[in-house]
C-alpha cells in the first residue's frame, strides 16, 4: 500500500505541474487577463491630446475639405513638435473659455489656440515661450470710421469670451474709464455675424484673424491698434508639466532653422 500511494502521489504531482506550466504559458501570451493590462506595442508612438478653439483662422479652423478635421498654424507647429519629440498629436476642439479649465481637469496634454500668457492665466497653467506675436485691431464695417480706441466710446464692441481682447476692452472701460459696452461671444463667427447684422458696432480681433475674415467678408475692414503690455501666443500646459522645456527647445529650433518663418508665410501672408 505504501508503494501504491507513492505512485499515485507522483502522478498527481506530474498533473499539477503540467497544469501550472500551461497556465503560465497563457498568462505570458497574447491574451492578458483583466488584472494584467496590455502594454502598448513596441515602437508605438505616444499620443498627446492638443485642445484648441477651432474658430480662429488661420491659427485653427475646420478643414474646408473635411469639417471633422482641424487645421491651421498652431496645428502645423504642434505636428512639427510631435515629430521632433516622437509623439502623435490628437487635436480636439472646444470653446476658448473652456481651454484652461480642461487643462486643469487633465482632459488635455497641452493647449494651442493663439493664447497669450497673461498673469491671470499663469496662475492656473504653465506656458512655453512666445512663438508668435500679432496685434489687436478695430474690426468694423467698411466706412464706419471706427479706427482708434477713442472711436469706440459709446459703441457696442464684440470680443471673444475669455480672450485677451475681452480683457483689453474691459481695461478700456474699467481702468481708462471709457464708456464702451462689451459684448462677449463664444466664437469669432458669432462676432462676425453680430457685426454684419448691426447688433454690435465693432469688434476687437487679432490682426491675422481679422485679415483672414476680410478676405471672405469684403464689406468689413480692420485697423491695427498699438500693443499694450504682454502680447503674443504661447503653448499652455497643466501646472507642473515636465514637457515645457522640451517644447521650448523645439520652438527655438523652428525659429533658428526657418521653419517658423515658413509657417508664418504659409498661413498669414497673402498668396
Amino acid at each position: 500500500m505504501r508503494y501504491g500511494k507513492s505512485l499515485l502521489a507522483a502522478v498527481l504531482l506530474a498533473m499539477v505541474g503540467t497544469i501550472a506550466l500551461t497556465g503560465c504559458g497563457e498568462t505570458g501570451g497574447s491574451n492578458p487577463t483583466a488584472s494584467s493590462p496590455a502594454t502598448p506595442a513596441s515602437g508605438a508612438k505616444e499620443k498627446l491630446v492638443m485642445l484648441t478653439s477651432p474658430d480662429y483662422k488661420p491659427y485653427e479652423f475646420p478643414d474646408p475639405a473635411n469639417r471633422e478635421k482641424i487645421i491651421g498654424f498652431d496645428v502645423d507647429i504642434a505636428n512639427y513638435i510631435g515629430k521632433e519629440l516622437g509623439f502623435e498629436v490628437e487635436v480636439k476642439g472646444t470653446d476658448f473659455n473652456g481651454l484652461v479649465p480642461a487643462l486643469q481637469a487633465s482632459r488635455a496634454d497641452f493647449v494651442m489656440a493663439g493664447m497669450t500668457p497673461t498673469p491671470e492665466r499663469q496662475k492656473n497653467v504653465d506656458f512655453s515661450e512666445i512663438y508668435y506675436e500679432a496685434k489687436n485691431t478695430v474690426f468694423a464695417k467698411k466706412g464706419s470710421k471706427l479706427i482708434t480706441e477713442d472711436d469706440l466710446i459709446g459703441k457696442k464692441v464684440g470680443v471673444q469670451l475669455g480672450s485677451t481682447q475681452e480683457g483689453y476692452v474691459k481695461d478700456l472701460k474699467d481702468k481708462e474709464k471709457k464708456n464702451v459696452q462689451i459684448v462677449s461671444l463664444n466664437a469669432i463667427p458669432q462676432i462676425i455675424q453680430e457685426l454684419k447684422s448691426g447688433r454690435i458696432d465693432a469688434a476687437i480681433v487679432e490682426s491675422t484673424v481679422a485679415e483672414g475674415y476680410t478676405v471672405s467678408n469684403p464689406d468689413l475692414e480692420f485697423h491695427i491698434l498699438p500693443n499694450k503690455g504682454l502680447a503674443g501666443s504661447a503653448i499652455a500646459f497643466p501646472k507642473g508639466s515636465k514637457r515645457v522645456a522640451d517644447f521650448n527647445k523645439v520652438l527655438q529650433k523652428m525659429k533658428d532653422n526657418g521653419e517658423m518663418k515658413r509657417l508664418v508665410q504659409k498661413w498669414f501672408e497673402p498668396q
